[in-house]
């Protein structure tokens, strides 16, 4: 459905989701009056994990790591992305007046069959197509959904014989990542998203994939909702990012920006969630990432990370991360316009004296082709 927007349109979403600024807009210069991440922002939930129309990029993101009875194990991500086009629709009193782009991506991993399904969907805001609700979670694409209901969150999507039907309960109340939920991305003014999770979602449903029967899951997911206008630069190149959730009941979130020069972001920073629900900022120079393995595409021919040793010395963890599937990649040419990796992993190591093991999610992009220069 991408084609029927201008092409100007169709860059702007490319760029949004790289999360670059589109000349000649320069961070902290803002966009045509959308709101900077900036400053200091009083929260309030669930209202706050609903939609913030004032800014430009908006994203919910969905991941989890489930088994089924048997010791079968799934990932699965579900994720919608929400693009202003405007700050005001052209006729506020016509629903089909075009102010938002809506983007969702859904994807199983099904670890025992070794297979990665996934797909794409876009559509403009309008009467049952695609919105998102302010003051409260609930946001849809077509019949992809995500609602808060009685403080759970149920999602549902389907796409050919690839369906997921889940109920996610916090276990955790939500994380601020950053400073007060203002995850810098670079140093300029409004270079930042207001950034928080969900960490800790207990999760129960049922997943299918092509040529399987619907089989019951249960385990852990993790709720990512960020919101901005003006994040990244052209003189950053892409990102891995790492949501990981070990069995003594602590979360990590790790984000790298990587420099077209070969640097890190010195602004990239992580959040570490203890088993009781505090959550500490991380700076960069508070941990490591040490790449161990690749992985090249056959799709794309992009050369990805494929296993990570990560060391977060004031936690006492020293962990091993690795693909549960090598092949998680998605070439969104439909909606995104880009091609990123983004999947199921597992997690062995100590965390102090500890052995400790876990699971989750690394997002990578940047890897196979250029975020910013598609169109």
């Amino acid at each position: 459905m991408l084609k029927i927007f201008p092409r100007t349109a169709a860059v702007g979403v490319c760029l949004l989701l790289a999360g670059l600024a589109a000349p000649p807009f320069a961070a902290g210069e803002g966009f045509d009056g959308w709101r900077e991440a900036a400053g200091v922002r009083s929260w309030s939930f669930p209202a706050d994990h609903g939609s913030h129309p004032d800014f430009q990029t908006e994203w919910w993101y969905f991941t989890g790591n489930l088994v089924s009875p048997g010791g079968r194990q799934w990932g699965y991500q579900l994720t919608f992305f929400r693009m202003g086009l405007a700050t005001e629709a052209a006729l506020p009193e016509n629903p089909w007046s075009v102010r938002d782009l809506y983007l969702a991506h859904l994807a199983v991993t099904d670890v025992q069959g070794k297979r990665f399904s996934w797909d794409e969907r876009t559509s403009r805001a309008g009467p049952g197509l695609a919105g998102a609700k302010e003051g409260e979670l609930e946001v849809w694409l077509l019949d992809w959904r995500a609602v808060m209901e009685d403080g759970s969150i149920a999602l549902a999507a389907r796409s050919g014989e690839m369906e997921i039907d889940l109920v996610l309960t916090p276990g955790k109340p939500p994380v601020l990542h950053g400073e007060g939920g203002l995850s810098a991305k670079g140093p300029a003014h409004g270079q930042a998203s207001w950034y928080t999770s969900i960490t800790d979602l207990r999760t129960t449903g049922s997943v299918r994939v092509a040529g399987e029967e619907e089989f019951e899951v249960s385990g852990k997911s993790w709720f990512d909702h960020e919101f901005g206008s003006n994040q990244l630069t052209a003189g950053q190149e892409g990102w891995d990012w790492f949501s990981l959730h070990l069995a003594d009941g602590t979360e990590i979130m790790l984000y790298r920006i990587r420099r077209t020069d070969g640097s890190v972001e010195p602004a990239s920073s992580g959040t570490l969630v203890t088993a009781d629900g505090s959550a500490e900022h991380l700076a960069l120079a508070d941990f490591s990432v040490e790449v161990v393995e690749k992985w090249k595409s056959p799709a794309s021919g992009g050369a990805y990370p494929a296993g990570w040793k990560i060391r977060i010395p004031k936690a006492g963890l020293n962990i091993d991360v690795s693909p549960l599937v090598k092949d998680q990649e998605l070439t969104t040419r439909g909606t995104a316009g880009i091609t990123y990796w983004e999947g199921a992993v597992r997690v062995e190591g100590r965390s102090g004296e500890r052995e400790v093991t876990g699971a989750g999610y690394v997002e990578l992009t940047g890897y196979a082709g250029s975020l910013g220069g598609i169109f």
